[in-house]
């Protein structure tokens, strides 16, 4: 399975892995999105990421008047459909809407490791994390520019 995003290159969704008994994901849950938690979890996933990017010097100036409503909604929307849940994504193109903004492979690897320390703050078990941020780093193609 696969998904694509306007302006990106398709994204395979990875399958979770079959949760353990002691895994606080439930055993019936069969993609990445409900492993991880489903829309509540992913919105506050970005919440965290969004905190995380406007307090790093490095990569808060991307982010000049803050971060809106409007920017979280897509990212969320965006994540949930490249893990396999319900809503499809129709916001911006992820290409085009990072073109400009000269984002190298540095600053794309930091904002994969601030995702990372998001989901492992939130109690995302290590291995839905490791798929997560994979997910993620599958569309560098399509954000870094510089």
């Amino acid at each position: 399975m696969s998904m694509t995003i306007p302006g990106a290159m398709p994204v395979p969704v990875l399958a979770a892995r079959p949760a353990e008994p002691s895994d606080p994901a439930s055993s019936a849950a069969t993609n990445l999105y409900e492993a991880v938690g489903g829309h509540a979890a992913l919105a506050a996933a970005v919440d965290g990421l969004f905190g995380r990017l406007l307090a790093d010097p490095q990569l808060a100036p991307f982010f000049p008047g803050g971060v809106g409503d409007r920017h979280r909604r897509y990212v969320v929307t965006m994540l949930a459909e490249a893990l396999g849940g319900p809503h499809r994504y129709r916001g911006p193109g992820l290409a085009d809407s990072h073109q400009s903004l000269g984002i190298t492979g540095a600053q794309f690897e930091r904002t994969a490791a601030h995702l990372a320390g998001t989901l492992h703050e939130l109690g995302v078990p290590a291995s839905l994390a490791d798929q997560v941020v994979a997910v993620v780093a599958s569309l560098r193609s399509a954000v870094v520019t510089a």
